[in-house]
């Protein structure tokens, strides 16, 4: 059984982890998706359900093995024969559960469940030993069986036909072969929101401005994270603009980006695989830091790019963006040594040999 983001997307390391089984262990497991969308069509034959429905708590029940990359429903448990895999669904970046002093617009009892829910991960992913060494403290996980692997998500963005894929999937989202492509990925704000797990976002980036400047040579792909509730307002901007937020693999979506920007989002770790340029737009650093969240790492001297406060300083870097490879070259070897040097486009091999016995 396997479930990303609450049944929102096929997609996330799950999804690599189910096709590897699917193409080398053909017939041997029937699988069953959690998607909330019940026409959704996924390749090799698995059987789509939805959350929280009868046939939901049915394979909950039957199933031998999980694969989630998230916390499984709090009122599941798992019997002593079947087997828990936990992908997690990012290298961290933000402080996360038990390092976290306070869990703004969580619920009261969330460590509490938290804890519960990660004594019945039998495995856990971490791309990298960084990983490793937080999900040990954030997630109190010293029971079971950490796998440093690499991400099965990853395994895409070393593909040997990578160009070719990025070509067919720009061809299907009707993105102009003949443009370079800005991707702007920003994470969610713990302090605004509507409810549980129902995010506010205002665009902080002025399209406009970017058309006008960057418009002849770029176009820009946005991408927001699945918790944020509002819609983006791309009217007007239709051949500059697209909005890919529902998109369900955002993977897919790195391989047809020129430039990353994000801010304080795990898709830095993961794009970096590419060794494409980034940019951090963290225009409100010193709040989500120092009051909302803490970081794990000093952005400041850590990233693989500059730290930018606004639209302009976005622009100016864009336009001498050799001058600004040239300057974080060093920095951007150093960190993909620390984060994405097990990565090799074999993590799902891995997963498997370690978990389906």
């Amino acid at each position: 059984m396997f479930e990303t983001f609450m049944g929102k997307s096929y997609a996330d390391s799950p999804k690599y982890i189910y096709e590897y089984l699917a193409k080398n262990y053909p017939g041997q497991y029937q699988f069953i998706w959690v998607l909330n969308d019940k026409h959704a069509k996924i390749p090799y034959d698995g059987i789509v359900v939805k959350r929280f429905t009868r046939k939901y708590a049915y394979y909950l029940a039957k199933s031998k093995y999980f694969v989630f990359n998230i916390r499984q429903p709090l009122w599941f448990r798992k019997r002593e024969e079947q087997v828990f895999l936990e992908t997690w669904h990012g290298t961290p970046l933000k402080r996360l559960a038990f390092d976290q002093e306070e869990v703004t617009a969580a619920s009261p009892t969330y460590k509490a469940q938290f804890y519960r829910q990660k004594q019945e991960w039998d495995y856990l992913i971490a791309a990298n030993h960084f990983s490793s060494e937080i999900f040990k403290s954030c997630f109190m996980y010293t029971d079971g069986h950490m796998l440093e692997i690499g991400y099965p998500r990853n395994d895409l963005m070393y593909d040997p036909n990578k160009d070719q894929i990025a070509s067919h999937l720009k061809k299907k989202l009707g993105i102009p072969e003949d443009k370079k492509t800005i991707l702007y990925a920003p994470t969610w704000r713990d302090d605004e929101y509507y409810g549980k797990g129902q995010y506010k976002f205002k665009l902080k980036l002025d399209l406009d401005l970017m058309k006008k400047e960057l418009g002849d040579e770029y176009v820009v792909l946005l991408r927001t994270h699945h918790y944020i509730a509002d819609k983006l307002d791309v009217s007007g901007l239709e051949d500059f603009a697209y909005n890919l937020s529902k998109y369900d693999d955002i993977t897919e979506i790195y391989l047809i980006s020129d430039i990353c920007i994000t801010d304080y989002s795990s898709v830095f770790f993961d794009f970096a695989n590419l060794k494409r340029p980034m940019l951090f737009y963290t225009y409100d650093i010193d709040k989500y830091r120092d009051v909302l969240r803490g970081f794990y790492i000093d952005m400041e001297k850590e990233l693989p790019g500059p730290l930018v406060y606004s639209t302009q300083e976005v622009i100016d870097q864009i336009k001498n963006i050799e001058d600004m490879n040239k300057k974080y070259a060093k920095r951007y070897d150093q960190f993909y040594e620390k984060f994405c040097s097990i990565d090799d486009g074999n993590a799902s091999k891995r997963a498997v040999e370690a978990v389906f016995k």
